[in-house]
């Protein structure tokens, strides 16, 4: 596996549609799907790699000077609890840190909802040191509870010092 930042807006669009597409369990909503697709195009965006296919990616969306969120993730289900997830979440940490973050933040369906894809999704965030809080209908609708996850950059062991402009794997 290899991780690469990816700088053209095209091929991040495409990266994000080729594995959102793939995951209709987590990103089912087509309005919303394309909505991921769309602004990828303009976000930060760290795709893992096996045998030269994307397998996984995140993209980072800045929200003033001292957060980024992570906008959308996605692992191919062949890459789960592979290490891919975590490996793209160190990245994005590493890449924060640089611009000078000392947040990053992600949003994900909230713990009142009995949805188990995403009771695993949770748990995830929470290893990879995420705090929730905030669980609102405000933003997706009663339907779909939205919980607010924050992690500070600067809470746990030192970060890996990754150098983002190579490929690494």
């Amino acid at each position: 596996m290899q991780i690469r930042k990816i700088d053209d807006g095209q091929i991040r669009m495409q990266i994000s549609e080729k594995i959102l597409r793939q995951l209709p369990d987590y990103f089912g909503i087509e309005e919303s799907t394309l909505d991921y697709i769309h602004q990828s195009e303009y976000q930060t965006m760290f795709a893992a790699y096996e045998d030269e296919q994307p397998i996984g990616f995140l993209t980072l969306q800045p929200h003033g000077d001292a957060c980024m969120e992570v906008y959308a993730m996605g692992v191919l289900e062949r890459g789960h609890r592979k290490g891919i997830g975590r490996s793209l979440m160190e990245y994005a940490f590493a890449y924060a840190k640089q611009q000078g973050c000392t947040y990053v933040s992600v949003k994900t369906l909230g713990s009142s909802h009995p949805d188990e894809g995403y009771r695993k999704t949770r748990q995830f965030y929470y290893a990879m040191g995420f705090q929730p809080l905030e669980e609102s209908t405000q933003l997706w609708g009663m339907d779909c509870p939205c919980l607010f996850m924050v992690k500070h950059l600067y809470m746990d062991a030192p970060i890996k010092n990754y150098d983002l402009e190579k490929p690494q794997g």
